[in-house]
């Protein structure tokens, strides 16, 4: 088991031997707060874009649902006439930076969730680490209305306008410990300062979300197929909380399938694919970016893969209070 998968495991569980890593969780805690207080005393200084800028990101380490967030968002703002575009790090992409993304675009360059992304929704995305720098690559390409941060809570470097976390309440906050003795990259009280979005099935905030998954298709396959949810299945995956992902597997009446983790963003490679049988791969749209270029490597692959598609379902809350926050910005919808 890789490191970062045995750490994982041990916050899940709330292992208690992570107790023996609380002195660098305080280093982790002392640097946030120095760097915080940099900033609000002006010796560092925040980027501000001359369009608002909105971040959509989380306080734990893993995934939290935010992505399929974001899409829902931007197809929203879209159809109420609102120009919008998307920044991110590009996390597991290799450059150079920034980098506008594009449908040609690969998660080799650019990363996983970026592809995504621009596949869902056609919006202007720039990435790199530097976020002024792909904001400004984006404002001299497009006009936009609204830029969206997909994640970057954290990136104080970037002045913000709306800030929109994604809590899930299916991971909670585990021991509600700071990194690594916990996987919370900010102390709990950070939920006091910005728009919370619960992530359940069983919401108890006005502003909630969940995860809708639609019917499987086939990743590459020359004719159409019908899916079995009877079959046995390899689940690949690597995002954050693949345990969600198994969840919805088993929602979805799909109850034999053995399990294949990988770290989030992983750089897939044809071997992590080959089994010994011809038994048909379900897979997450994420990894599903990084798997087909690997297929078109090898025409004659063998095994089926199956993606399955989420959509995130918002309560009617959440729409009116983001129009809300961005009518106070001065931006309106145009429909």
């Amino acid at each position: 088991m890789a490191l970062a998968q045995f750490i994982q495991q041990a916050w899940q569980t709330q292992a208690k031997w992570l107790v023996v890593l609380r002195p660098l969780s305080w280093l982790y805690r002392g640097g946030f707060l120095l760097n915080q207080s940099l900033y609000q005393k002006g010796i560092k200084t925040a980027y501000r874009a001359p369009v608002p800028v909105m971040v959509i990101g989380n306080i734990t380490v893993g995934g939290s649902g935010k992505t399929p967030l974001l899409i829902q968002l931007v197809s929203y703002l879209q159809s109420q006439g609102i120009r919008v575009g998307v920044i991110s790090r590009g996390y597991g992409g290799r450059g150079p930076f920034p980098a506008l993304v594009d449908l040609d675009s690969t998660p080799e360059y650019v990363g996983d969730e970026p592809c995504l992304i621009v596949q869902s929704t056609d919006a202007p995305m720039a990435v790199g680490p530097n976020r002024r720098e792909s904001i400004e690559l984006l404002l001299s390409r497009y006009e936009l209305d609204l830029i969206i941060s997909d994640d970057g809570l954290q990136h104080l470097a970037l002045a913000r306008d709306i800030e929109w976390i994604v809590l899930d309440q299916n991971r909670g906050l585990g021991n509600e410990k700071i990194l690594p003795e916990g996987y919370l990259r900010e102390p709990k009280t950070r939920l006091d300062t910005a728009t919370v979005i619960e992530h359940s099935s069983q919401p108890t905030r006005p502003m909630h979300m969940h995860l809708h998954a639609a019917k499987p298709y086939l990743l590459h396959a020359a004719t159409a197929e019908l899916f079995d949810p009877k079959q046995n299945f390899y689940a690949v995956v690597g995002i954050g909380f693949p345990q969600r992902f198994y969840q919805t597997l088993e929602s979805m009446g799909i109850l034999h399938f053995q399990c294949h983790e990988f770290p989030d963003h992983y750089d897939y490679e044809l071997s992590d694919l080959s089994f010994d049988d011809h038994q048909p791969i379900i897979t997450t749209e994420k990894d599903a970016v990084k798997l087909l270029p690997l297929l078109k490597q090898q025409p004659n692959f063998k095994n089926n893969i199956w993606v399955v598609p989420v959509e995130a379902v918002l309560s009617d809350v959440c729409y009116s209070t983001l129009m809300q926050q961005l009518k106070l910005l001065g931006v309106s919808s145009k429909g």
